[in-house]
């Protein structure tokens, strides 16, 4: 991978030039991993302008971006207005029950759209809603649940309800997490035909070059399927891996800066091939059995360079930042600001110290 794809990326991500828009920046992203919500928004804060407030915003108040499942079947924020396009992409993936049969599967989406149409629902709340459509079968608590108090049968196909467009999720009732239905802030709208092509094309824009083994790990697809969708989008073949056809432009200037990201960013998730997005000690340092997102990492040039950590005591924020090698004045003043960037959007005090990040990945 040479330093003209590091740069591309690096500026497609708003990582060399900050935003005000952060609908734009979760679309060349291709979404801002959730499943930390602390983290998706300091995803977007340091790739903007913005207050976490505004960020906020875009969410729960102005509607433009939308908490529901992404790629691997996570939770990621997404551009509400791009909904089609990954909905008529994820619902096309082969879709896996245990629990249920294909007819439970529909008849159990089916009952969570009709709930949700117009209503904000608790989990507790959302079961009594199905199991009161479709029957006792799908209130059975059958699934496992990490150790818990195992969830009723109806949870495996919440995974398909938002690949289907059926249910995102709602603000938080009290302690409580919400579901409600995205068609109240985007009337109307149905799965794209051709979803999984906009998708692919999306994601080369954002991460290509790439091969269909980087496309299937990060979709979390099946090979065949993959292969089958990049036989099918206009792409054309570039030194490592595929671009969309056309899309061929790369900056002049070598990859600069120095950036801070936090867990499970989409940079890095996203970026591959690993041993060049996580040089030397970084590979062994920063990713988890290969996994990439589960440290916050420090950037310097595109690649990893360092992971850093954060711990908070009422407004002051202690940031350790452990680097795998020396970085020049200029570059430790790059730090500077960014760990000030970072006390700016959480509204804290930061402090910075270089040493030691002893606490363990992110499960």
């Amino acid at each position: 991978m040479t330093e003209r794809v590091i740069g591309r990326r690096l500026r497609r991500h708003s990582l060399l030039d900050l935003s005000d828009d952060p609908v734009g920046v979760v679309r060349a992203m291709c979404g801002a991993h959730a499943q930390v919500m602390s983290a998706a928004e300091l995803s977007i804060g340091l790739r903007t302008n913005l207050t976490r407030q505004q960020v906020r915003d875009a969410l729960w108040v102005d509607r433009t971006l939308v908490k529901t499942r992404g790629p691997r079947g996570t939770v990621h924020l997404l551009p509400t207005a791009d909904l089609p396009m990954w909905t008529g992409a994820l619902a096309g993936l082969p879709q896996r029950s245990v629990l249920l049969t294909g007819e439970q599967r529909a008849e159990v989406v089916a009952a969570i759209a009709d709930a949700l149409r117009d209503a904000e629902l608790t989990g507790d709340e959302l079961t009594e809603a199905v199991v009161e459509r479709t029957g006792p079968w799908a209130g059975d608590r059958v699934m496992d649940a990490f150790g818990g108090t195992p969830w009723p049968r109806w949870v495996e196909a919440m995974g398909a309800a938002s690949n289907l467009g059926a249910m995102c999720f709602a603000p938080n009732k009290g302690r409580k997490v919400a579901y409600t239905s995205p068609q109240r802030w985007l009337p109307g709208f149905t799965p794209a035909a051709d979803g999984a092509v906009e998708l692919l094309r999306s994601y080369l824009r954002s991460y290509g070059p790439a091969t269909q083994a980087h496309f299937a790990k990060w979709l979390a697809a099946p090979k065949r399927w993959v292969n089958e969708l990049f036989e099918r989008a206009d792409l054309e073949q570039v030194d490592g891996g595929w671009v969309v056809r056309g899309d061929v432009s790369w900056p002049d200037e070598p990859p600069g800066g120095v950036r801070l990201l936090p867990y499970f960013d989409a940079y890095v998730v996203g970026s591959h091939p690993r041993e060049e997005v996580f040089p030397g000690r970084a590979f062994e340092r920063a990713l988890s059995g290969g996994q990439a997102g589960n440290f916050p990492v420090v950037l310097v040039d595109g690649v990893v360079a360092g992971v850093w950590h954060q711990k908070r005591s009422g407004r002051r924020i202690v940031v350790t930042v452990e680097l795998f090698g020396t970085l020049s004045k200029a570059r430790l003043a790059e730090l500077d600001r960014q760990v000030a960037r970072v006390g700016e959007f959480l509204e804290g005090r930061p402090e910075l110290t270089i040493g030691t990040v002893t606490v363990g990945g992110h499960a």
